[in-house]
């Protein structure tokens, strides 16, 4: 089992209503976010093109929940731990805010909370998927963009969403760690 968030960044406006329903479904201290909205581009299409011949497209990105995350190698608690259904969570009874698993992630998604002195990241909304919930990020979008579900079952949306994606289906760069979530992107749809 896999869980994970796919996002069609086609339909992505940037809006960040993920980021702000992570951050009131989740209790974000100001300044952090387990959810980031970043922008890519613009790029031209092809060589030497200029504007309006641009692509540009939003990349919401948040804890990959990696198939063997460099996060849980390094943790020297066993905070940081993957669960059976795929996802990375932090026990935050376990965790001494070494930051050692700040460091460690690829992406930059965990953050010490100064407040509590523990490291966190984004659950995916575990206390909503133990309910059969979506994640707040996912029913938060307005644009419809990110789904979630269980990646290794074939018969799963997410799963088929990837599968009939192909090659528009990618995943972060992968440093050895495996990231789960996907993002499919059909660029044509961004031309100028």
């Amino acid at each position: 089992m896999q869980y994970a968030i796919v996002t069609e960044l086609n339909r992505c406006i940037g809006c960040l209503s993920c980021s702000v329903a992570c951050k009131c479904e989740n209790n974000v201290p100001i300044g952090n976010f387990w959810q980031k909205v970043m922008r890519v581009g613009s790029t031209p299409i092809n060589e030497g093109d200029d504007f309006p011949n641009v692509e540009m497209y939003f990349l919401p990105v948040g804890c990959q929940h990696c198939k063997d995350p460099e996060c849980v190698k390094v943790c020297p608690t066993g905070a940081s731990h993957k669960k059976e259904d795929g996802t990375v969570q932090i026990d935050k009874e376990k965790c001494i805010g070494c930051q050692f698993c700040v460091m460690a992630c690829p992406y930059g998604v965990r953050y010490l909370n100064e407040e509590v002195k523990v490291v966190e990241k984004c659950t995916l909304c575990e206390h909503l998927t133990a309910e059969g919930k979506d994640p707040e990020c996912v029913t938060g979008c307005v644009g419809l963009a990110r789904h979630f579900g269980d990646l290794d079952d074939p018969a799963s949306d997410v799963a088929k969403m990837v599968a009939a994606a192909g090659e528009k289906a990618y995943r972060l760069k992968d440093v050895g760690n495996g990231p789960s979530c996907v993002y499919i992107l059909n660029k044509q749809k961004w031309r100028g």
